[in-house]
């Protein structure tokens, strides 16, 4: 499998997109990574790579670089040289089979939807995220590629999420809830109470609406809802990892016994750490997309990279895409 990675993307650059590449071809040595950005930037990095495999790596020179203060779909119409646009071109061009990325997210989906259209039957792709739960992990569809959403959207999500968390994360068979004020079927807004009646009559393993408090209680594996009020869920969820940490950290060290206490809850306190850590899942892709889209978080080290190439895989390996348009073909508009 050749996989093309934006080697530009990401507040860490270059020594970060090239060492999730090593880590990558170190364990999948049948695949290829194709280094998307600038050649002598990339070629600085590979300096310190062995031989065996440099050979697996290979670089498309792309100059240009979206910056993340500027307008996706300008960017992307302008910018056909920035290692984001290229490498899109190899994914439509069928030269590799996947898009790796820590770049500008606005830009991706822009590109992504620009260059790789829509799987037929899909009215609008969307993003979804991980957040930790008491029972693991829940994924949360969409949080933020739709501000404004119909319940046929809602009711895709959720069917685009299902083959997701299945195939990639084999789940057999996990419970999807509708994002609410309130568990009544009638409550909500018109879209909730809408999109209620439609997952209720269309997915089997819907368990009704959640509110907000049951996301992090993991009372479903999937909460789906508009990206509007999924992208505050998120932003939300992030703080809350660096308030706890800081509040831990001003508690601890104050006195003798507090320090005593710290070495006894080390493992624990490391645990709760690597339950918000992104870096274990990698990246998401962009679903809906007639394509391998993933989407990674902009401070990405090598190790979320690495993660981000092995979601891409499984994508492929698992037919992700052909299932979602064998399952979305011939929906409601």
């Amino acid at each position: 499998m050749h996989i093309a990675l934006d080697v530009m993307g990401g507040d860490l650059g270059p020594r970060a997109t090239v060492e999730g590449a090593s880590l990558y071809i170190k364990e999948s040595p049948e695949d290829h990574v194709v280094l998307v950005g600038d050649q002598e930037a990339i070629e600085q990095q590979l300096k310190s790579l062995p031989e065996s495999d440099r050979t697996r790596l290979s670089i498309i020179h792309a100059p240009e670089n979206i910056g993340m203060n500027e307008s996706p779909t300008e960017a992307v119409r302008k910018k056909k040289n920035s290692s984001m646009v290229a490498g899109l071109r190899l994914h439509k061009e069928g030269k590799v089979a996947a898009f790796v990325s820590a770049g500008h997210t606005g830009a991706q989906m822009a590109g992504s939807l620009l260059t790789l259209g829509r799987i037929p039957g899909v009215k609008r792709p969307a993003i979804g995220s991980f957040l930790p739960s008491e029972k693991g992990m829940v994924y949360v569809i969409d949080v933020g590629a739709n501000v404004d959403s119909k319940p046929i959207h809602l009711l895709q999500f959720a069917q685009m999420g299902d083959i997701f968390v299945r195939e990639v994360f084999n789940s057999e068979n996990p419970q999807i809830g509708l994002l609410s004020i309130g568990e009544e079927e009638k409550k909500g807004n018109e879209l909730t109470i809408a999109a209620h009646q439609l997952l209720k009559e269309q997915i089997p393993n819907f368990y009704g609406n959640i509110e907000g408090r049951d996301i992090l209680r993991g009372k479903t594996d999937i909460v789906v809802c508009d990206g509007y009020a999924g992208n505050i869920v998120l932003k939300m969820a992030e703080s809350m990892m660096t308030v706890i940490m800081n509040s831990l950290k001003k508690s601890v060290g104050s006195n003798l016994v507090s320090n005593l206490g710290a070495l006894l809850i080390k493992p624990a306190f490391r645990q709760l750490k690597n339950s918000f850590d992104y870096e274990e899942y990698g990246g998401v892709p962009l679903l809906g997309v007639d394509g391998i889209s993933i989407i990674c978080h902009g401070s990405s080290s090598g190790k979320a990279i690495y993660n981000a190439l092995k979601v891409a895989k499984r994508m492929d390996s698992h037919n992700v895409n052909q299932l979602i348009g064998k399952r979305l073909s011939g929906g409601n508009e």
